[in-house]
């Protein structure tokens, strides 16, 4: 979230932003409310310190023993009037911080320029797409073959949306998110976190979810929000706090059921399980100095291609265009992992560094060795991996002509030894 004063002065760098992600410019209507805003208040200054002066003549005459009656009705006016100005200046500022909380954050310089998926650009990949027979069945159709992945019965219970994994599909997944969480917490450094799912709008806003998202979201009958991700609460942590620099950084990592409406999916994989209203992910989250977020937002997507190495998954990465990017992110890798059933890449994990966008909504901030004042941490977020996604990464890449699925090597410790499934 921008301040008020820095779109006051570098107004034009802020319209070429939003242009950038394919946005009218907002610069002058921000510029505009906001002079408003400071001319209430400067209005209201005035109107308090005139009515400060005639409390003061009436305290003197008083002592004159004069006739005041003049001065209360005076000083009562002024009263009032500076009750509406007060008043004012509390709407402007409302429709100012409203508009500035419904404005993403602006592209790095080094995002390439574009408005959708189109334009992003492939920087590397790691193995090679390869599959020995040319039928290769989608893993829903695996699923169901094998008896351990039920549409039906989800939808009887839930709706559209849903599935129900059994058996060692079940299992699977488990061992799927058992393996990224020890891979993340001995190897990389992050902490393992057990977060809330239900968070309140001061954790969502934080973020970036609320306002603008909120019919992506799942929203409870007592005012608690479902999370979409677990960067909403891993992220919100350190919310309101004052950070010692040298703790920096900090790096968490959580297993969760995630929600999400799917509000403007219509039509979009409405088969299998690569979009679903409940998920489990993997999620990483890093809040460092201003000066390391870069550095840490390569490390964090190494640490999530890692999990698809280790799985022997051919994946690329991508570097989102302006357009393309999420609303809180400055820049953003996408990891797309081959899937033979459908014949391409899918996204499995978009790993992003927010800079102080999310720190100002949320006030966290830090304070260097030696200083008084403080600054806004970075933060950054990564899924490493959406597990859902991963499940049917492998079950896609390691299906058998029989129906079976062998089970990679690096899950085999997770699974009892088990080398195949079905």
């Amino acid at each position: 979230m921008y301040s008020a004063r820095w779109i006051r002065e570098y107004g034009d760098v802020f319209d070429l932003g939003l242009i950038r992600r394919g946005l009218e410019p907002h610069a002058a209507q921000v510029q505009e409310l906001d002079a408003q805003r400071r001319a209430i208040q400067t209005e209201f200054q005035d109107c308090q310190k005139k009515r400060n002066q005639k409390s003061k003549e009436i305290g003197a005459a008083r002592g004159r023993g004069e006739d005041v009656s003049d001065f209360v009705a005076e000083v009562a006016g002024l009263k009032d009037a500076a009750q509406a100005l007060e008043r004012e200046e509390r709407s402007l500022a409302a429709k100012l911080n409203d508009l500035l909380a419904g404005l993403p954050n602006l592209p790095a310089d080094d995002v390439p320029d574009g408005l959708d998926e189109s334009t992003n650009r492939e920087i590397r990949h790691w193995g090679e797409p390869d599959f020995s027979y040319t039928d290769a069945k989608q893993h829903f159709e695996i699923g169901e073959a094998l008896g351990l992945m039920d549409f039906e019965r989800a939808a009887k219970l839930s709706g559209s949306r849903f599935v129900v994994l059994s058996g060692a599909l079940a299992r699977l997944e488990r061992a799927l998110a058992a393996f990224m969480l020890d891979m993340h917490t001995s190897e990389f450094g992050y902490t393992e976190t057990a977060p809330p799912l239900l968070v309140r709008d001061a954790a969502a806003f934080g973020t970036g979810n609320l306002p603008k998202f909120e019919e992506d979201l799942f929203h409870t009958t007592d005012g608690y929000w479902l999370i979409p991700t677990a960067e909403m609460p891993l992220t919100n942590l350190v919310a309101g706090e004052i950070l010692e620099g040298d703790a920096l950084p900090l790096r968490f990592t959580a297993y969760t059921p995630c929600f999400r409406a799917e509000a403007g999916a219509a039509g979009k994989d409405t088969r299998g399980i690569i979009r679903q209203h409940q998920f489990s992910k993997v999620e990483l989250v890093s809040v460092t100095r201003p000066e390391e977020s870069q550095a840490e937002h390569e490390r964090m997507t190494a640490c999530a291609e890692e999990v698809l190495k280790r799985l022997g998954l051919a994946y690329r990465v991508v570097v989102l265009s302006a357009g393309d990017m999420g609303f809180s992110a400055r820049k953003t890798y996408d990891i797309e992992v081959w899937l033979p059933g459908q014949g391409r890449y899918r996204e499995i994990s978009s790993c992003s560094n927010c800079w102080d966008f999310q720190a100002r909504r949320m006030n966290a901030r830090f304070r260097r060795t030696g200083e008084r004042r403080t600054n806004f941490v970075h933060t950054l977020n990564g899924s490493a991996l959406a597990v859902g996604r991963t499940l049917v990464a492998v079950l896609e890449n390691y299906q058998r002509e029989d129906g079976g699925v062998t089970v990679p090597e690096a899950l085999r410790p997770y699974l009892g030894g088990m080398e195949a499934i079905g």
